[in-house]
């Protein structure tokens, strides 16, 4: 098939990727190109330059506007629908089977556009103001919308979901995370360094509980590091700085624990199940669907309670390191992934009239 994969533009398709929708997006493109498909990345224009793209706009656009998304900024609306639109339209005459839209922005949903070309909508979000009315009238024959929990399902139809949405898990390669039969007594945390993913917390969980604690991440919220975190390090806590996939998978697997600490209703958490993956155990609070994602590979504590998640650590450093290991290969592999992908893409294309169900790939 020839498939157009519209991204996100907030930052660059790239290692190291600022966060899980960035490293959707590059193992999206680079597992359908290793199963024989065609496929055109709608991205920033400084994305990984080995896939063929397309910009939507020539960089990302918090190099352009730094934080001004959370302000509202009009030049920044501007700038970004008029990306969107000329590269709707690119789609809309470029012959392509399918679009798997990841962008979070309203025009690739109009039905106008999703009857030219099947379309694969992914959210990777909550449901939010400016999305929710777009995405509750865009389900048709043609075009397939996909969450990655059902806690998330909820959230966007709490009246029942349409049947043109589903659950859609996301999915590692479990070669590059690869398995490590045991750690070195410490606690790793990765992500987004952010107040809604809770670093501090699990600084604070892993002091009480007398664990060393690695950070990995790009710092994104620099007041918040200044303020929340940096004072915390030293003494067993430390900054291992933002890596590479290759380099995390590394560390991950020397660990004995992971600590995942959201403060918003996460609608999935890539993060725990690359650890997972390597063998780590689970310590988290119970937020969005940490509990759906990581069941018996971890132990829980009530949210945003630091004091809760020190007395989850023992018990889950207990966990045999072949339970979360176990439950990624069940559940979360990117084959696993991408199956569910071709078989949406095969039922939005029947949806259009253009082949049956049935078919096969590429």
């Amino acid at each position: 098939m020839r498939i157009a994969l519209l991204a996100h533009v907030r930052q660059p398709i790239a290692e190291p990727f600022m966060g899980g929708m960035e490293a959707h997006g590059w193992h999206l493109a680079a597992g359908l190109v290793a199963r024989g498909h065609e496929v055109v990345l709608f991205a920033s224009g400084d994305s990984d330059p080995r896939y063929q793209l397309d910009p939507v706009l020539a960089e990302h656009y918090e190099r352009t506007f730094p934080w001004a998304e959370h302000r509202g900024s009009p030049p920044l609306i501007a700038h970004v629908d008029a990306g969107y639109e000329a590269a709707c339209d690119r789609i809309a005459a470029g012959g392509y089977d399918v679009v798997h839209n990841n962008s979070l922005h309203r025009f690739p949903l109009a039905p106008a556009r999703t009857a030219r070309v099947p379309t694969v909508t992914s959210l990777h979000v909550p449901p939010f103001d400016a999305l929710h009315w777009f995405v509750k009238e865009s389900a048709s024959p043609a075009h397939r919308l996909t969450v990655t929990s059902a806690s998330q399902l909820h959230a966007w139809w709490p009246d029942g979901a349409p049947a043109q949405a589903s659950i859609l898990y996301n999915g590692v390669d479990p070669d590059a995370w690869p398995f490590r039969p045991e750690g070195d007594g410490g606690a790793v945390w990765c992500g987004r360094i952010t107040a809604n993913k809770g670093t501090h917390l699990a600084v604070a969980a892993a002091r009480q509980a007398g664990i060393p604690l690695t950070l990995f991440g790009t710092v994104e919220e620099p007041a918040y590091w200044q303020a929340e975190v940096a004072p915390l390090l030293g003494g067993g806590i430390r900054y291992g700085g933002h890596l590479r996939a290759a380099a995390l998978a590394a560390e991950l697997g020397r660990a004995s624990l992971f600590l995942f600490t959201p403060c918003w209703d996460e609608p999935f958490g890539l993060v725990a199940i690359e650890a997972m993956a390597c063998g780590l155990p689970v310590a988290s609070l119970d937020r969005g669907a940490a509990r759906e994602v990581i069941a018996e590979a971890g132990v829980f504590a009530a949210p945003d309670d630091a004091d809760a998640l020190a007395r989850a650590i023992p018990t889950a450093l207990a966990i045999d390191r072949r339970v979360p290991r176990d439950r990624v290969m069940a559940l979360f592999t990117r084959d696993l992934w991408l199956d569910g992908c071709e078989r949406l893409y095969a039922v939005a294309r029947a949806g259009a009239g253009r082949i049956s169900p049935a078919a096969g790939r590429p």
